[in-house]
């Protein structure tokens, strides 16, 4: 009996042991899957830029007010459905002294940037809609209506803008749109500015550099896919707006989630630059390709002695290389198309705008604000070369380069989006590539594979996460972030290893001055502990995909065709477009696919009849071909199998693919 009873305790004291233990597993996860505070090593981090930097001159605090009109309350816009598509009213934390888990400078940034918003007065006749999108919407009073410069991302926030100025300016006419570039922050937004009619019909100027179109459209062609996912985590899109989350991007506050679209240029200007009068105000224009954007240009406005920089020049170091992905800039021709506008503009300036940010008045404050600006992106250019020369990697310059006090101590100068490490990288792997020259570095095993080999030769999971823990504790963040990243890799499963690597990312995030290294890190950490959060697909307008070029369509194209799938087939597709009697050739062989103007083959696969815009909507996806013949939209001549066969050779991509798990 006695022997009964004790097995009775036991399994009892078993059974509780077994239900305390799945409730401390159960605490355990949820804990590792929280935010974490600020850790002594973080807080020491942030309280040392606080001690280095100079906090007390405030006079971008005073710039950044200056000229205030009106804004809309909580910077708050909605679509036509009521949904919010920006905002700023839980940015509010920011009215107060920086929090442990937000570097100091930054916290200053995202407080200029977030806390002053609205419709602002550059001088006179020139004012600027500011933090209700990324980017700045600046409105020219012309003889007869407003000259919108960069109406914004969104439709709505565009309109929003605009609104605002006419209810507190005065309702005038839009009379025409300048885009300084190509970057869609920067144009998107046109619908809400100009009406469908006047866009259809180009009643209305639109000004724009030379090459405006295609670089419009091209930088999210043929990589959009891979760009916008990585473009989530730099604009942190994915993160709750708190001290312990999303506070900026450096740049700006956050891109607006609302309705995007383009417009046709009725005027490009040059690269020779050009003069024009436009509403009665005059304005000379200079272009500067290949530097912030492929295609951009500045300008000046003798009548406001008014110089727009578009966004040459910031208050923050920009990216030299931006880390959603895009053709590296060049850091030297940046640099001199600073100096050039200096050289032209700089005796008549008393006013420097930009497309983002607030502006900088007076002669010399404008000329020694773009004097620090040029010499920003020149020493990260020249100085990398040097030690490139010395015989240093790309790795080792990032390391050593530090910026002299002149201009690193300069506000503007700090790297908010930009940093000088990524900027030394890009010029590095701009003129001598990612290969640093050892051997070693020339064949590397691939990320998954080599993180087997790393986890073996490092003793196993276990000594890896003792040593991991202990260097935790002392503040090695970085380290511990390359040591984990290959156990993560190695045993996905292994949640420890993840946990504490995105308590490692999270502890940099918290350190980062740059708006845009802190959502990498902080996005990375989320999905660490959540795993990938699925984001519907964006598929883009229609109105921007019957625009898009022919060739870079079926660019897009061969980007998308699966070469193995593809590699014994051999198809010939003519192409007939019934609305303008233009006609084009897509071949596909040797796993390649080939787009040619003006050509059709003697012994086609298929011939194909269907309007240029529906062309380009089937073969961007958007409408299928099926419902196209049913329609009555598409004729298909000769085999029709082999038009479902081409149909069958290209990928479809996930836009929810991991970026810091295998």
């Amino acid at each position: 009996m006695r022997i009964y009873f004790i097995f009775g305790v036991l399994c009892l004291l078993l059974m509780a042991c077994g239900e305390y233990s799945q409730k401390a597993i159960k605490y355990s996860e949820e804990l590792n899957t929280k935010v974490k505070p600020a850790s002594k090593v973080t807080k020491a981090h942030n309280l040392s830029v606080a001690k280095q930097l100079p906090f007390s001159n405030d006079l971008d605090f005073q710039l950044a007010k200056r000229g205030f009109i009106a804004t809309i309350p909580g910077a708050q816009v909605t679509n036509a459905m009521g949904r919010e598509v920006y905002g700023l009213a839980q940015m509010q934390f920011l009215d107060g002294a920086p929090k442990d888990t937000v570097n100091p400078s930054l916290w200053r940034q995202a407080q200029l940037n977030a806390l002053n918003n609205g419709l602002f007065e550059v001088v006179e006749g020139i004012y600027q809609v500011r933090s209700l999108d990324l980017a700045n919407m600046t409105l020219i009073k012309g003889e007869t209506g407003w000259i919108v410069i960069d109406p914004l991302t969104s439709m709505e926030t565009a309109a929003a803008g605009l609104a605002l100025a006419n209810r507190t300016l005065g309702n005038r006419p839009v009379s025409a749109v300048i885009f300084t570039h190509s970057h869609a922050d920067h144009f998107a937004g046109v619908a809400g500015v100009l009406t469908m009619q006047q866009l259809a019909e180009g009643s209305v100027e639109i000004i724009a550099p030379d090459g405006f179109s295609e670089e419009a459209i091209s930088e999210n062609v043929r990589s959009g896919n891979v760009m916008q996912r990585r473009a989530l985590y730099q604009f942190g899109d994915l993160l709750p707006s708190s001290p312990d989350g999303f506070v900026s991007s450096g740049l700006g506050n956050r891109v607006s989630d609302g309705e995007h679209g383009i417009a046709t240029p009725t005027q490009l200007i040059p690269e020779e630059g050009a003069e024009m009068r436009i509403d009665g105000v005059d304005i000379i224009f200079m272009s500067t390709p290949g530097a912030e954007a492929p295609t951009e240009m500045v300008f000046f406005f003798p009548q406001f002695n008014a110089l727009c920089m578009s966004e040459i020049a910031n208050h923050t170091l920009h990216n030299i290389y931006t880390l959603r992905g895009a053709k590296t800039r060049d850091a030297l021709a940046w640099s001199r198309y600073i100096e050039r506008a200096m050289e032209k503009f700089g005796g008549d300036t008393q006013v420097v705008f930009s497309s983002h940010h607030w502006p900088t008045w007076g002669n010399s404050e404008a000329l020694d604000y773009l004097a620090k600006q040029r010499d920003l992106y020149k020493y990260i250019h020249d100085q990398t070369l040097r030690l490139a020369n010395h015989g240093h990697d790309m790795i080792e310059i990032a390391e050593q380069i530090q910026l002299p006090e002149a201009l690193s101590h300069t506000w503007a100068n700090r790297g908010y989006y930009g940093t000088v490490n990524v900027g030394a990288k890009a010029v590095y792997n701009r003129y001598l590539g990612y290969f640093d020259g050892n051997p070693s570095n020339l064949h590397p095993l691939p990320q998954e594979e080599a993180a087997l080999h790393y986890v073996e030769y490092m003793g196993g999971e276990e000594e890896i996460m003792k040593r991991a823990r202990q260097d935790f504790s002392q503040g090695n963040y970085r380290w511990v972030a390359m040591v984990l990243k290959h156990l993560v890799f190695a045993e996905p499963k292994n949640q420890e290893a993840r946990y504490l690597l995105a308590d490692a990312f999270e502890q940099l995030g918290y350190q980062a001055e740059s708006g845009i290294w802190r959502n990498f890190y902080l996005s990375g950490a989320r999905e660490l502990r959540h795993g990938v959060e699925f984001r519907e697909e964006m598929h883009p307008p229609e109105e921007i995909v019957a625009r898009v070029p022919l060739q870079l369509l079926f660019d897009a194209m061969a980007v998308r065709l699966n070469g193995e799938k593809a590699a014994d087939a051999d198809i010939r597709l003519n192409i007939e477009m019934t609305d303008n009697k233009n006609k084009y050739l897509v071949v596909v062989k040797n796993g390649v696919l080939h787009g040619y103007p003006g050509r059709h083959s003697e012994d086609p696969s298929a011939s194909l009849a269907l309007s240029s815009t529906d062309l380009r909507l089937m073969f961007s996806g958007l409408v299928g071909a099926p419902t196209m013949i049913k329609e009555g939209r598409l004729k298909v001549r000769g085999n029709p199998l082999a038009l479902i066969q081409f149909g069958r050779l290209f990928d479809k991509f996930d836009r929810n693919f991991n970026l810091v798990t295998p």
